[in-house]
Parts: C-alpha cells; structure tokens; sequence
C-alpha cells in the first residue's frame, strides 16, 4: 500500500486534523504537507509576488534572522536575497549557505581555530532553521534539517564563551524543546532569567544572538523554548492548543526554579509575534512571572486577519502547528485563539510594543487588551510601523524596540517601578505619554 493510500485509510478511519499530542513522531511523520484552499489558488500568485519582493515578501526574515548572527552573515544573507525567486528557492537557497558555512567550521576547527568555528556552527545552525521553514510537515526532510540544526547549535554551545545547554523540559507525556544560556562570566549563585519564546517563523537558536546580547550582556539568563506547535514541537508530538499554552507556563517555571542557577523570584518572559499571544497565555496562567514584555502584535481573537487576509503560508503553517489537516476544522479551532478571559488575570507588570499599521493584528484588538487588564502596564505604538516594528521614522528615531524590551523587563526583575501608561511614538522619534 502506497503512502497516498495508507493516508485515504487513515481518513476513512476517522484520523486526522486535530489529533492531540498523544499522537507519536512516527504518525506525525507519515503526515503529508498540510494546505488550504487560498494556498492552493494563490500559489502561482505567490511565486510572482516573490519573484518581484524577493524572500522578504511577507515579512522581513533576512532580516531577522540575519540580526542574531551578526555582520558576517550579512554576505550570506545578500546572497540568498539574490537567490530566492519563488517559494522553492528558499530552502535550497538556506540549506546550501548552512552546508557551506558547516564546512567552514569543521575546517576550522581542525586547524585549532575554535572562535571561528563556534561562529560558522552557530550561523550554520540558524541557516538550517530556516531552511525548515517551508516544510509543514514532520516528513523526513524536515525532520534531517533539523537533525543537522540541532548538531550545529551543539558544536556551537560546546564551543560558546559561556555555558550553553541543551534542554527537554518534561511536558504531559512529552517535553518542551529549550536551550539554557547563562551569562558570559557567571561563576555562581543565582541571577535573573528570560523565557524567550519566538514566532511562528522563528526557532530557539535564533533567540539567542551570538555576540552583544540583549540579555545575556545585561546579566539575566534565558531559556529559549521552541513551545507548543512551534518549529521542533511538533516533530516531538506537542502542537499547538490553548490548554497546552496554559499548562507551558507551570511547566516551564517549575524546571526553572529547580536550576541552582536561578532566581526564582526574577523569572521574566519575553515574546515576539505569535510569541506575543503565546507569552501572554502563559503569564496569565503562571504567577510567578514577574514580568512579560511582547513585541509584534497578534492579538487579534480568532487571528482573521493574520489567516485570511494576509500571505496563506501563515494559516498554511499553523494548521500544521496545530496538527489539523481539515481547513473546515480548523477554522473552528481558531476561534479559540483568544486572550479573552486570560489576560485579565495577569497582576504583575506587562509591556506590548505595536506597529500602528499592524497588516497582521489590527491595533484595535491590542488596544482593547489593554484596556481590559488591571495589572500596571504600558502600551508603546510606533507610527506608521507595521507588524514588525522597523523600516519607518518612527522606529528609526525613536526607542529601538529590542533595546526598550530589554531595558524594560530588567528594570522590573530588579524591581523598578513604573507608573501604566501609552507611548506612541511619532515620526520624529518623540513619545507622547498619555494615560490608559
């Protein structure tokens, strides 16, 4: 029996969109790629709309993922820009500059050249990440990416100028994926840490940059989680759902207070994009977070927008995420996505940063987020930004936004206080303070 078979049989037996996390790699692994209806009639529109915006087309990925690994990766990243000229491109085009970037380190690290070859392992790992991305599915290629991702990461930690460490965090029956960084120069006792959780688009070993931290340089820990449905998750079997985003925070926290190197009373969390959403759940549901700083709004109830109305690879992917397969099915899964009943238990200090023109999340939803909490909490919008806060007068001028995160969450953890309040950032870089 054929694979395309073995799958009618499957369905015709009930199984499919919207199996739990008991479900085992190796079912996950016969899973065909997920798609939709819009995905499926724009595709040909799709490849045109690279061809003319280039792998940046529907957010700035180069970009970001270029950040972390610092300027040296900006030739490889050029390159790939160069490359990318329609959706079928963009793996090959980051896999090739990972294999290279692999051989340099191997080179160098047999000529006894060990800070080069931390740097070519860290940024072939990044470049196998995102190689990953286009594969929404637990298949065998997806699966050999990141295979050699996490080999990478692991020669670079075995090499880093500071303790790095591979993590699985026990969760139901199954585990959360992580890395621990501690600070460079940590000799003992216990400091403050970060949860860092990413995007949809985005995986722990770009959380993390290889020099000049934001966190790591300002002394506080991190553990950077790939959490339910995101990049590795699902390949271990834990997808996406509300419940298992509010049994994440208790998880994550109890395996942090557990570490010596910990303390247990400045545990922030910090989250980018879907990692927006996510981290908000988590710190509605976990107490002992002190303080949540997000960026990149999707806050959206249900995420219409982000799924119907802008590029049909973030509702493609995220079906994945969640382990459905019916697109009928799944949209009434997505109804549950919602802050609503959950933000308004946070007490302790909250900060969202958002783009004014938000393509992916209107500002209306976060506003009114905002509105409904009690906890103290501040509100910084960037005029003119889109989803993500860049490429515009008022990001340029203005407070960079990693930069206010970062500053932000550590004033907390010290125990800072601040009075709630609405930034909105203008044109020329000035904030006006006003009330919520």
């Amino acid at each position: 029996m054929d694979r395309r078979r073995i799958l009618r049989s499957f369905a015709a037996a009930g199984i499919g969109g919207g199996l739990t996390a008991t479900r085992g790699p190796a079912f996950a692994a016969m899973q065909e790629e997920v798609t939709t209806k819009r995905f499926s009639e724009q595709r040909w529109s799709l490849d045109n709309i690279v061809r003319a915006n280039g792998v940046d087309w529907d957010q700035p990925r180069s970009i970001y993922l270029a950040a972390p690994c610092g300027v040296e990766a900006g030739a490889d990243f050029a390159a790939i820009r160069t490359r990318v000229q329609k959706m079928a491109d963009i793996s090959p085009a980051f896999e090739s500059t990972a294999k290279r970037r692999e051989a340099k380190a191997r080179s160098a690290e047999a000529d006894g050249n060990l800070i080069t070859a931390r740097d070519n392992w860290f940024m072939a790992a990044v470049h196998y990440g995102a190689a990953e991305w286009p594969y929404d599915d637990s298949g065998k290629a997806h699966r050999a990416l990141n295979a050699r991702k996490r080999e990478c990461y692991g020669n670079y930690a075995r090499l880093a100028d500071r303790k790095v460490e591979s993590v699985s965090i026990p969760f139901h029956d199954k585990s959360i994926p992580g890395w621990f960084h501690l600070p460079p120069g940590y000799s003992g006792g216990r400091v403050p840490v970060v949860i860092s959780i990413p995007g949809m688009d985005s995986f722990k070993e770009a959380s993390v940059a290889l020099a000049n931290d934001a966190w790591l340089s300002r002394g506080v820990a991190v553990l950077a989680i790939d959490g339910p449905g995101q990049y590795e998750s699902p390949l271990l079997g834990v997808y996406v759902s509300m419940q298992n985003w509010i049994d994440a925070g208790p998880a994550l926290v109890d395996w942090l207070v557990r570490r010596p190197e910990v303390d247990a009373q400045k545990i922030g969390l910090t989250g980018v994009s879907f990692g927006s959403f996510f981290g908000t759940i988590v710190a509605a549901h976990e107490p002992r977070i002190a303080a949540t700083a997000v960026m990149f709004t999707c806050l959206e109830p249900g995420c219409h927008t982000i799924f119907e109305e802008a590029s049909p690879t973030f509702k493609k992917r995220f079906m994945w995420m969640a382990n459905y397969r019916d697109e009928d099915k799944f949209d009434e899964f997505a109804k549950t996505l919602t802050w609503e009943g959950h933000a308004e238990k946070i007490q302790r200090p909250y900060l969202v940063l958002a783009g004014e023109a938000d393509e992916s999340s209107p500002l209306e939803y976060t506003e009114r987020m905002i509105a409904s909490m009690s906890a103290p909490r501040q509100l910084v919008i960037y005029a003119d930004s889109r989803h993500a806060i860049g490429g515009v007068p008022s990001t340029n001028l203005g407070p960079f936004a990693p930069t206010l995160i970062a500053d932000w969450l550590v004033a907390r953890l010290s125990g800072k206080p601040f009075k709630s309040g609405r930034w909105f950032v203008d044109q020329t870089g000035r904030v006006a303070v006003s009330d919520l």
